[in-house]
């Protein structure tokens, strides 16, 4: 493929990308496939002479599609927000055209000094202590790391690291080993099981810290476990807390796990993977509170922030790619404004809308109400003859004008 035929073939990938992205919700959203359904559509070996573009295209349709668990459907409300936009897919080509193998700054600049940039304006968009950035003389700062399981890791080898170091100043008879043996690190038992998986890779134990009521865990949980393990003789390093858990999105208590972390010489690590973009909007901000106690911090642009996967903080691989490139493109292109909409997903603006294609269907009928701020629709129950089915019709009804609506402001917002 030479150039030429690079811009045919790309104008027809982008038509495509755009037509299955605007047509998504046509498409049954999981597969009707079972286990193993590819390999008998495909040849055992690869060819031994090159196919035509066209015909590797065919295919995508033919042998692709069907098994694409289709996560960018409307219809999709499993396991968690995988972000998407056309600026990121942008991006992500161009980044693939530089081909950049970013593994020190002289091995591409641009793709260390954009990095470090965009890491910034990611921590000041969430308010981030000073001290996670890297400012212009600043000793902080970010990486962009595949996922958080990687970033969890990366955290534990660090705070592994620290700690051997620190207890052979004071102890120089102690031999790696020994303290190897006796460190412990800690984790909710609602975490994501990736900090278990850490734990394992990084050789060392790990102990689940019973959540309460609310599947938080408190200080007065953390506590209990550290006495008891360093009655026996164990070595407390390292402790994830988790803001956003995958089962309930339920937010462990920073301000009570800090101070203890922090005077018991162990790492605290926050995992917000999951909804650490909420951040960026003030009225949720506060739930980050706590953070100043924190020595290392997580959350995925790629979950809310519009960003393709992937893109997450810490890594482990040398080489990077230059996926800096997207979160400048998303960043520029929707502003934090249109970030924090994106993430509150109920404008007052949007809500009007709603109001007036719902009322103006008359199909059903609601009014409105003012909460503060918020312009909010009241779905109030006053026939006396009203069933399940009249709710149920009402709900459908609404979501479907609440899609169409968003699917609109979306394309809108793309053509700014």
């Amino acid at each position: 493929m030479d150039a030429a035929e690079f811009r045919k073939r790309g104008k027809e990938m982008v038509d495509y990308i755009a037509d299955y992205l605007e047509k998504i919700d046509k498409r049954q959203v999981f597969p009707d496939v079972e286990p193993g359904y590819l390999r008998p559509l495909i040849p055992d070996c690869a060819p031994q002479d090159p196919e035509s573009f066209e015909d590797v295209f065919k295919d995508i349709e033919k042998i692709i599609m069907p098994g694409v668990t289709h996560w960018h459907s409307p219809y999709f409300f499993a396991y968690f927000p995988a972000a998407s936009s056309f600026p990121a897919l942008l991006a992500d080509m161009l980044c693939g055209g530089i081909g950049c193998v970013g593994f020190s700054w002289a091995a591409s600049p641009a793709c260390t000094e954009l990095e470090t940039v965009m890491l910034d304006w990611l921590g000041k968009m969430i308010n981030l202590p000073e001290a996670f950035l890297a400012g212009k003389d600043g000793q902080g700062g970010g990486v962009i790391q595949g996922s958080a399981s990687e970033a969890t890791l990366i955290s534990l080898l660090a705070a592994r690291t620290k700690t051997i170091r620190w207890l052979q100043s004071e102890k120089p008879e102690l031999t790696e080993a020994d303290i190897m043996s006796r460190l412990v690190a800690y984790a909710s038992d609602q975490a994501h099981s990736s900090v278990e998986r850490a734990a394992l890779i990084g050789a060392v134990k790990i102990k689940k810290v019973p959540s309460g009521d609310t599947f938080s865990v408190c200080g007065s949980a953390l506590k209990k476990v550290l006495d008891e393990d360093k009655a026996s003789g164990l070595i407390p390093f390292f402790f994830c807390a988790t803001l956003g858990t995958t089962p309930c999105c339920s937010f462990d208590k920073l301000l009570e796990l800090g101070p203890i972390c922090n005077k018991e010489n162990i790492w605290m690590h926050i995992d917000a993977a999951y909804a650490g973009s909420a951040f960026i909007c003030p009225e949720f901000r506060h739930l980050l509170n706590g953070v100043e106690f924190a020595d290392s911090f997580n959350f995925n642009p790629h979950k809310w922030l519009l960003v393709n996967f992937d893109c997450s903080h810490w890594q482990i691989p040398l080489g990077r790619r230059f996926r800096s490139l997207k979160l400048w493109f998303v960043l520029r292109m929707y502003g934090v404004t249109g970030l924090q909409e994106h993430v509150r997903k109920g404008s007052n603006e949007l809500n009007k809308a709603l109001l007036k294609s719902i009322n103006e269907a008359k199909k059903i009928h609601l009014v409105p109400c003012h909460l503060r701020e918020k312009f909010v629709l009241r779905f109030a129950i006053c026939s006396r003859t009203v069933e399940s089915t009249h709710i149920k019709f009402a709900w459908q009804h609404i979501s479907q004008l609440a899609t169409d609506l968003l699917k609109t402001w979306e394309q809108n917002h793309h053509q700014q």
